[in-house]
């Protein structure tokens, strides 16, 4: 644990130190801004962010690769991967310390947003219930990207490849389920339908934390990070 803290706490403050990670911070604020301002503040809306918390899956496609694809793409540039590689740390820890910091970071960028909150507790009495799961399932969902954004960086030396291999992944996985789904019968279409995020998020905008969708986006987060895990074992194996 000391080893993935370390790793972890030097990649968070390397978002900090990189143009990227201001530019990621200002995208992903004004992107909610503007969902916030066109789902919440609309005449005649109910004091509510559900569609805000439901559309947010969106954003994250785009955000979650900007934030993921340098963690091993620089490191497999500028040859420092190697250098890891013979440390003492397992290639677990690597991964795992990595992740974390992304995900560190996507709360990170996340916190101004509760000021939209606020906003609207001013202009009417919300129910905090579905507030809170709507951030539950946007941290979850944001994991569930993170570690897709991981595994990919982890394949290639190139950051725009990183990111665009990412975003294609989630949006092609995304768009695969709904269209299979509508194309199969029961109970093939339900299985189908399991993979799609929308409905997850939807439930989560609604207030309702399902354990079901908490296990899918930990199970599936965890088997992209295992994969990313046996690519760099492969690497020292050669």
């Amino acid at each position: 644990m000391r080893s993935v803290w370390t790793i972890a706490s030097r990649e968070y403050a390397a978002f900090f130190r990189l143009p990227v990670g201001w530019l990621v911070t200002a995208l992903f604020v004004c992107l909610s801004a503007v969902i916030f301002t066109r789902s919440c503040l609309a005449p005649g809306q109910p004091a509510t962010m559900r569609e805000f918390f439901g559309l947010w899956w969106s954003i994250l496609i785009i955000v979650a690769p900007s934030i993921s694809m340098r963690l091993f793409s620089e490191e497999l540039r500028t040859g420092t991967i190697e250098t890891l590689l013979t440390s003492p740390v397992n290639e677990a820890a690597l991964v795992v310390g990595k992740f974390l910091a992304a995900w560190m970071f996507l709360a990170t960028i996340l916190a101004p947003t509760i000021c939209f909150v606020g906003v609207l507790w001013m202009l009417a009495a919300p129910d905090p219930g579905p507030i809170l799961s709507g951030y539950i399932g946007v941290m979850l969902l944001g994991m569930l990207y993170l570690a897709a954004g991981t595994l990919v960086s982890s394949l290639t030396s190139s950051q725009t490849l990183a990111f665009l291999g990412a975003m294609f992944l989630l949006i092609g996985a995304e768009v695969a389920a709904q269209r299979l789904s509508g194309l199969l019968s029961e109970p093939w279409s339900g299985l189908v339908d399991g993979f799609s995020v929308q409905p997850r998020m939807a439930d989560f905008a609604r207030g309702v934390i399902d354990s079901a969708h908490v296990v899918f986006f930990v199970c599936a987060a965890v088997w992209c990070l295992g994969i990313a895990t046996v690519l760099l074992q492969s690497r020292r194996w050669r």
